[in-house]
């Protein structure tokens, strides 16, 4: 099975959160690996451009397929950055210019008021067909400076709800254990062993 990821971080996750639910992660696959070049991602949600991804896999590989698209939703920003998060300082993938800008636009807003979540979106396209989706969310608020050293994208600036610690601080295994994207696997999971006719 395929994973339409170019992100190492992503690959090792996904496969973390979907080895401790019976799928054996060997057999587990990143876009990257295949040689595959990612598509435009033009949906207008995450479920749409996590499609995308799924259904560009399958017709190019002929292999069943997994994607994510997932975010930071921020509610006194009206839900940005959203599906726009990789990609919020005008170039795709640059950590650390995405959470200076979001930093910035956040200045002057009042903790009561750094209310956020992180969202998810995880898909699975088999060739014949076959589109399952599941959604998991993680809500928090937001830092005014980056903590930590683990995780990845936006990590480093949201304390989950109940927790002192940004996700960044947390370890990875506690981070998958209550994350937005470890949520939308787990939900998938089911629906992935049965694909790969694994025992549960």
């Amino acid at each position: 099975m395929v994973l339409a990821t170019h992100n190492q971080h992503k690959l090792a996750e996904v496969r973390a959160i979907l080895g401790a639910a019976g799928v054996d992660p060997q057999r587990i696959v990143s876009a990257a690996e295949l040689g595959v070049a990612p598509p435009l991602e033009d949906g207008l949600t995450f479920a749409d451009n996590a499609l995308v991804k799924a259904r560009a896999l399958v017709a190019a590989t002929g292999l069943p397929a997994m994607a994510d698209d997932s975010g930071l939703v921020v509610d006194v920003l009206g839900g940005a950055p959203g599906i726009f998060s990789a990609r919020w300082c005008g170039r795709h993938g640059d950590d650390e210019a995405n959470l200076r800008l979001l930093l910035d636009q956040l200045a002057d807003v009042r903790d009561p008021h750094r209310t956020a979540r992180f969202r998810c979106a995880a898909v699975l396209v088999t060739p014949d067909g076959t589109e399952v989706v599941e959604h998991g969310d993680l809500d928090g608020t937001l830092t005014t400076a980056p903590r930590g050293a683990h995780g990845f994208g936006y990590d480093p600036v949201l304390v989950p709800t109940g927790e002192h610690r940004t996700c960044a601080e947390l370890t990875p295994e506690e981070k998958n254990a209550r994350s937005h994207r470890g949520t939308a696997f787990r939900a998938l999971a089911g629906s992935v062993v049965a694909v790969l006719g694994q025992p549960g």
